[in-house]
């Protein structure tokens, strides 16, 4: 049997009492067992290493080790050492300690703590092979050969200047290869110290939200959104106002009407493949927008979380590209083209409002994982995420393809939808009469998670609609699913 392997000096608090050093060595070793800091199971320290942490003579150990395994604490081999005996039950968490202890790592907090936030929002709590709306990359695609490759010769030839502490604004040489890369693709105007590298495009709207809001702020939103970038303006005191989406993306008209009536401090968007429904801003709306924000003095948050995808003609370029008033806040991420789990986004912003994120920003982590940044770094620099982007671009186009075929050929009397131009969702309509939320509960129910318009609803309305992700599944995977929906149907 493998048993739990102890690597670190084990600490005991001893206290001072008449009895001989060795009982209360014992008696500590207990009283760590019955809090479950010990577990059964787990090696204890050899006697020699145990004496010098507590700097005691081995002897006073050996004799401690002998009246735990008596008592039936402990079990052990003359060949692998000494073990918490397995036969011992596993301590569950409870409120106090045994008498002579400390008390267990505390479940519920001894003072008030501010409302808790929901704990589900789309795209959380279920893997790719569950949840059918998931919109991320396919991890199996990821170049994982080329960064582990770009890893090593980073840490070879710059290890000083990488493992100790570095600028919180990104390490220069990712910086750097953004700045080209949102040059030549996307059309902005921007230098090496106009983009600060985040933990995910998550953090980047954290530092909007530190260094722009306050309690009060008025942060319009679409209807239809992204919940978490909501929580972040909630957390730092805004009043969110939900504006309505329809195909031409965000309704700009009605956000004029608003802005009439009430002082905007922001509007946030996500106006390339609007989340959830993927509809393409305007070019009339885009326009419209940016005269609004510069005439009543309000910033535009423009979320382009998935831009390299855009099947049908160029991309359109952001906004960001055409502010000559400095309104735009541009927040971008890697998680798309390369995988969620490379956490890394960035914010470009007018610089005054860049140094104080900058400062935000060394408050909260000090500094990104340069080591990584400097990594991809190296693979823009190759070419290798240009072309990895290329390629996965239409492997995505062909799935995207395959769902709505496979949708129109099974569910083709229960779902109506555009093939969208971009982006690694569908967004489908159900036909009148037909309940889209029993519907996902009843594929819920075969254990497959689909979320509904009212799961990215900001009044929590039911809308027919659902939203079906195709990039993180194969061919195979998708004909499987839609089997499944049309089960559940």
């Amino acid at each position: 049997m493998n048993r739990p392997v102890e690597r670190w000096d084990l600490t005991l608090g001893l206290d001072g009492g008449s009895e001989p050093l060795f009982r209360r060595i014992s008696r500590a070793i207990v009283a760590e067992i019955q809090r479950g800091r010990l577990r059964p199971g787990v090696r204890l320290p050899g006697s020699r290493t145990l004496a010098r942490t507590l700097r005691v003579h081995r002897n006073t150990v050996l004799a401690a080790y002998e009246e735990l395994f008596a008592e039936g604490w402990t079990e052990s081999s003359r060949a692998r050492g000494t073990f918490v005996s397995s036969a011992l039950p596993q301590v569950r968490p409870r409120a106090g300690a045994a008498a002579g202890s400390s008390s267990r790592c505390a479940v519920a907090a001894g003072f008030d703590l501010r409302p808790a936030l929901e704990q589900q929002a789309p795209g959380s709590g279920a893997g790719p092979a569950k949840l059918l709306s998931i919109g991320v990359p396919d991890v199996r695609l990821a170049p994982t050969v080329s960064l582990a490759r770009a890893f090593r010769r980073v840490l070879r030839d710059s290890p000083e200047s990488l493992l100790g502490y570095g600028h919180p604004q990104g390490h220069p040489r990712l910086r750097a290869a953004l700045a080209a890369m949102l040059r030549a693709a996307r059309g902005l105007a921007v230098e090496t110290d106009d983009v600060i590298v985040t933990s995910g495009s998550q953090m980047a709207l954290e530092l909007v939200g530190r260094t722009l809001l306050a309690p009060g702020d008025v942060v319009a939103i679409e209807q239809l959104g992204y919940r978490y970038a909501w929580r972040v303006f909630q957390q730092h005191g805004a009043v969110l106002a939900p504006i309505a989406v329809d195909a031409g993306g965000l309704d700009v008209e009605a956000l004029a009407q608003l802005a009439e009536r009430t002082a905007l401090r922001a509007v946030y968007l996500t106006p390339h493949h609007q989340y959830p429904t993927t509809a393409t801003l305007t070019a009339g709306r885009r326009i419209a927008l940016l005269e609004l924000a510069r005439a009543k003095r309000f910033a535009v948050i423009e979320d382009d979380y998935d831009h390299e995808f855009h099947y049908e003609g160029r991309p359109v370029l952001p906004m960001a590209s055409a502010d000559n008033a400095g309104v735009v806040l541009y927040v971008g991420s890697l998680a798309k083209v390369l995988a969620p789990g490379v956490r890394l986004g960035y914010l470009v912003a007018p610089r005054s409002l860049l140094r104080e994120a900058v400062a935000h920003r060394a408050c909260i982590d000090r500094q990104g994982e340069h080591t990584l940044e400097c990594a991809v770094a190296e693979l823009f620099e190759q070419g290798e995420v240009q072309r990895h982007a290329r390629r996965v671009r239409r492997i995505y186009q062909a799935r995207r393809d395959f769902l709505a075929c496979a949708l129109r050929r099974e569910l083709g009397s229960a779902l109506a939808f555009e093939v969208p131009c971009g982006g690694l969702t569908l967004w489908a309509t159900v036909v009148p009469g037909l309940d889209v939320e029993a519907w996902a509960a009843r594929a819920r129910g075969r254990g497959a998670t689909v979320y509904t318009a009212r799961q990215y609803a900001y009044d929590g309305r039911v809308r027919p609609h659902m939203r079906l992700g195709f990039a993180a599944f194969d061919e195979s995977e998708i004909a499987a699913w839609v089997e499944l929906l049309k089960r559940a149907l």
